[in-house]
């Protein structure tokens, strides 16, 4: 189905031309399971001693591959990872552990590793049985045309992940560790079902850093939070949420860290962090019918957290998402919001700002508000939404999109 998609109206002009990451190898293969012509099978193949961490969905039905990728991230190593697209192996009992274990077992014979160095994660229609014979039959093709990452085959890994996505999604930066030069690359899928901890999303991002497991979890784990948990598209949390960091430890003449917060690190966290971002902000531009991007930034809140939430609240609102793509001006919905988010805030001290203009201020319409250039920004592709509940100092940024019928047209066929 995601083939048959138009492209989002907020997609990126092209596929980023995604560097090498020295030590990693990608392949990709068609099974056939739920599309038709295109490849939904993707194996990426890490060197001996790459470290790895991971971030996972908080849903109580988790699905049988994040739960396989827990149990399997304490040994800290990763030689392998399987995605497949069109099926999630979600809600399927035991058949499902199955799955999974005839899958990582065949990956493990393929790469001659130990199991428990191969990370999976499915995504697609939930309660279905995954036929992982079809995914098994392909590895061996995969393995033969598996080659060095780079601008010929990271587009393909990345469209191998897509469901009802429009567009594949890649990033990268380039960071210094001492006088090291680092390389970092991302892809990741997502459209609908997108909401923190962390989305129906999938992320995996690769360095030739050289890092431990532990401070590799602890840098990844911050990057998570200000990014990926800083979506909405429609406030439903996936079973299948998976974000994985793989480190080869292939880049030459870099020092060693003695923590995550070691300086030598800074430059290094902040490139992760704008590769996670970049990716992020993606997956809203290509939600599920949307037509407008939008930053909603709290400001005045008790703390970080409780801006986070007024912002989600406000993102996560029917009536705020449909008067968006509406292009309807209507600030009296953001002011529900704020009301509905279980956080402080001050009625009579708030203050809220469209586009940059300010609409109301101590609890009331400003007395001159003219709501004319507020209109014109709604017409736009990109909508900035500003409010101060003035009760803190706490402040966040959250990015979400509008509600149109498209999102009901894609949901309600999603199986047909």
């Amino acid at each position: 189905m995601a083939d048959q998609l138009p492209l989002s109206p907020l997609a990126p002009p092209n596929f980023p031309e995604l560097p090498h990451v020295r030590g990693v190898r990608l392949g990709t293969a068609a099974t056939a399971m739920k599309y038709q012509g295109r490849d939904d099978l993707m194996l990426a193949e890490m060197p001996s001693g790459a470290s790895v961490a991971g971030v996972f969905t908080k849903s109580k039905t988790a699905s049988a591959p994040v739960d396989w990728c827990r149990k399997v991230l304490s040994g800290g190593e990763a030689l392998g990872l399987l995605v497949n697209a069109g099926n999630a192996n979600a809600f399927t009992g035991r058949a499902g552990v199955e799955s999974v274990e005839n899958c990582v077992e065949a990956v493990a014979d393929l790469l001659s590793c130990r199991p428990s160095r191969i990370f999976v994660a499915s995504t697609g229609v939930i309660g279905e049985t995954l036929p992982h014979a079809r995914i098994v039959q392909e590895l061996a093709a995969i393995r033969q045309g598996i080659s060095d990452s780079g601008p010929a085959n990271w587009g393909d890994a990345a469209g191998a992940i897509m469901t009802t996505d429009t567009f594949p999604k890649g990033a990268t930066r380039t960071a210094k560790i001492g006088d090291a030069e680092v390389t970092i690359v991302g892809i990741a899928k997502g459209s609908g079902m997108i909401a923190p901890d962390m989305a129906t999303m999938l992320s995996f991002m690769f360095t030739d850093a050289r890092l431990p497991a532990d401070i590799l979890q602890a840098l990844l784990a911050d990057t998570v939070d200000s990014s990926f948990n800083a979506i909405t598209v429609d406030s439903d949390t996936s079973t299948s949420d998976t974000v994985l960091l793989f480190a080869t430890g292939m880049a030459s003449g870099q020092p060693e860290a003695d923590g995550p917060g070691d300086h030598l690190l800074a430059d290094f966290k902040a490139k992760l962090g704008e590769v996670a971002m970049d990716l992020a902000q993606q997956i809203v531009r290509d939600g599920e019918g949307a037509s407008k991007f939008v930053s909603i930034t709290v400001t005045g809140a008790e703390d970080a957290v409780a801006a986070r939430n007024i912002g989600l609240s406000i993102g996560n609102s029917p009536l705020v998402k449909t008067a968006i793509a509406g292009e309807d001006a209507n600030w009296g919905r953001i002011v529900m919001a704020v009301g509905k988010a279980s956080e402080r805030a001050d009625r009579d001290r708030m203050a809220i700002a469209v586009g940059g203009v300010t609409i109301a201020e101590y609890g009331a319409a400003v007395d001159d508000y003219n709501e004319t250039p507020v209109a014109e920004h709604m017409k736009g592709a990109d909508i900035d939404i500003q409010v101060d509940v003035g009760v803190g100092n706490g402040a966040a940024t959250v990015w979400t999109c509008d509600l149109t019928h498209g999102y009901i047209s894609i949901n309600a066929d999603y199986r047909s």
